[in-house]
């Protein structure tokens, strides 16, 4: 067996589907190029099928791909597999991934299949998918709870019929790492053919188990372990990239196994999807969380001053971190902000950097001290320039006196409003102000609001998350040292994207028409 471990990941499909966390095509293309960046060996970049915005983010995923395989989900219908190998016509390396599910319990309530009808859809649709690329993959859904003999035929069928990847998914998150680890193993000894193929890995977290059941399986043969940036994705989420990676890194005397990953990119990574998503890591996430490498007792830091072997099984430099990063202020130039930003991995073109320089400029002259986290915020909230609505000035009154009022000025379009609210708190007066100046009809679901690091000057990283009376949720964010203005920069991005999609949908019509 090959010692190199395939990492699939699939932040922008499964990831995507968990309730408020979808993407617009910019920021599926933002996350794309940092995969290919950290040597992601496979992007699953959508499901091409679930609509036409998948469609376009696969396609255009498929166009600009350097390095990685890019692959479409598609389930086992020659629709399906169709409309994958369409998207995928750009790739330099397309995989398709089917599925069917194989146990017991889904083929009689949810697919009403039986056992033989799903080895024949199995055999055709794999077939099928074959004649568009070699690289195919097929999942039997729900392996973890599917009979073992039964999921043997299934495995076997798919590799017949020309399956280079079989993956064997915990799709409920059901598993133990001891019952994984046998399946994987039960598979591997009674498969024929099952050499021919590379098996996969791709587990849930629903009891908190999926990095040590993707571990258990790698450990059992498996060679290709699926996973997400921060661990998104349905119900609880998936196997973290991060930790797979990180263990596989720190306990190769155990492994004995290595990945492609450019560890370095990981905490870049971590910090976009956040951002982009909405959704903040716990403070104690492993390799990730703001506490992953601080220590407060007193022991343990006198271990570190000594020796930071002590207490510390990897170095943050290894994840992208550096140890000392109050290094930037007003005074730094040009050379030492380029510096810094390839310390942090961050490569960029000279008029980006010149346009991130200059923001750097304005946020040293508020901000003492310029850690990592605020160039990070400085880069991910860049995208935010082209938005059709902009902020142009803000003003607030509040106290405990009261009343709290906002005066705004937006441009939209390229035009300005000015408009003076009254509300519940300045946050309330800040949204009322926007809203009566871009009038509409989405729900406020979600205002979260994080500092990017510990001082008192900190920027504000603001999360707000609306939702359209049909059913369309978006996430805005904005980052300022001033809370509010965060709060005005993140409720105006989510505005823009839904202007964004009602444009979409007119023009489909239209098309349509």
């Amino acid at each position: 067996m090959t010692s190199r471990i395939i990492i699939f990941d699939t932040t922008l499909r499964d990831g995507e589907q968990s309730p408020g966390m979808s993407m617009n095509l910019e920021e599926k293309l933002l996350v794309a190029d940092a995969l290919d960046a950290m040597g992601v060996d496979v992007i699953e970049a959508g499901f091409a099928q679930a609509s036409e915005g998948d469609f376009q983010a696969v396609r255009a995923i498929a166009e600009r791909t350097r390095n990685a395989v890019v692959c479409s989900l598609a389930r086992a219908k020659p629709g399906d597999i169709e409309r994958a190998a369409e998207a995928l016509k750009p790739a330099r390396q397309p995989r398709i991934h089917t599925f069917i599910s194989t146990s017991d319990i889904h083929l009689q309530y949810q697919f009403r299949l039986t056992r033989e009808q799903v080895l024949e859809i199995i055999r055709d649709t794999v077939t099928l998918a074959r004649r568009f690329t070699d690289n195919v993959e097929w999942s039997a859904m729900d392996a973890t709870r599917s009979d073992r003999d039964y999921l043997c035929k299934a495995v076997e069928t798919a590799i017949k019929a020309g399956a280079a990847t079989v993956n064997i998914p915990d799709t409920v998150g059901y598993a133990t790492p001891a019952d994984y680890g046998a399946l994987i193993a039960y598979l591997k000894n009674n498969v024929p053919g099952i050499d021919k193929a590379v098996i996969s890995v791709h587990c849930q977290n629903d009891l908190g188990l999926a990095t040590a059941n993707s571990l258990a399986g790698v450990l059992a043969g498996a060679r290709q372990v699926e996973c997400t940036i921060n661990g998104i994705g349905e119900r609880a989420g998936n196997a973290s990239l991060e930790e797979v990676v990180m263990a596989l890194k720190v306990r190769k005397d155990l492994f004995g196994l290595e990945t492609g990953i450019d560890t370095t990119h990981i905490m870049r990574a971590s910090k976009l999807v956040q951002s982009i998503t909405g959704a903040m890591v716990q403070v104690n996430k492993a390799i990730v969380g703001a506490n992953a490498f601080a220590h407060e007792s007193g022991i343990h830091q006198d271990g570190i001053l000594k020796n930071a072997l002590t207490y510390e099984i990897m170095t943050p430099e290894s994840v992208g971190l550096s140890r000392n990063n109050l290094v930037l202020g007003k005074h730094s130039g040009r050379h030492a902000f380029r510096e810094k930003l390839s310390e942090i991995g961050i490569q960029i073109g000279d008029n980006g950097f010149e346009e991130v320089f200059h923001r750097f400029k304005a946020l040293a002259d508020r901000k003492k001290d310029i850690y990592d986290e605020d160039i990070y915020a400085l880069l991910d909230m860049e995208s935010a320039k082209s938005d059709a609505i902009q902020l142009e000035s803000l003003h607030i009154t509040c106290g405990t006196l009261g009343p709290q009022t906002a005066m705004l000025a937006l441009r939209v379009d390229g035009e300005v409003r000015r408009v003076t609210m009254e509300g519940n708190g300045p946050v309330d007066a800040v949204f009322k102000a926007i809203a009566a100046l871009v009038p509409h009809e989405a729900r406020l679901k979600l205002y979260q609001v994080n500092a990017i690091t510990m001082d008192t000057d900190a920027q504000a990283e603001v999360t707000v998350r609306l939702e359209t009376p049909e059913g369309r949720i978006v996430n805005g964010h904005g980052a300022n040292i001033d809370t509010l203005a965060a709060s005005a920069l993140a409720y105006i991005n989510a505005l823009s994207k839904l202007k964004m999609l009602e444009s979409s949908r007119k023009i489909h019509l239209t098309e349509a028409r």
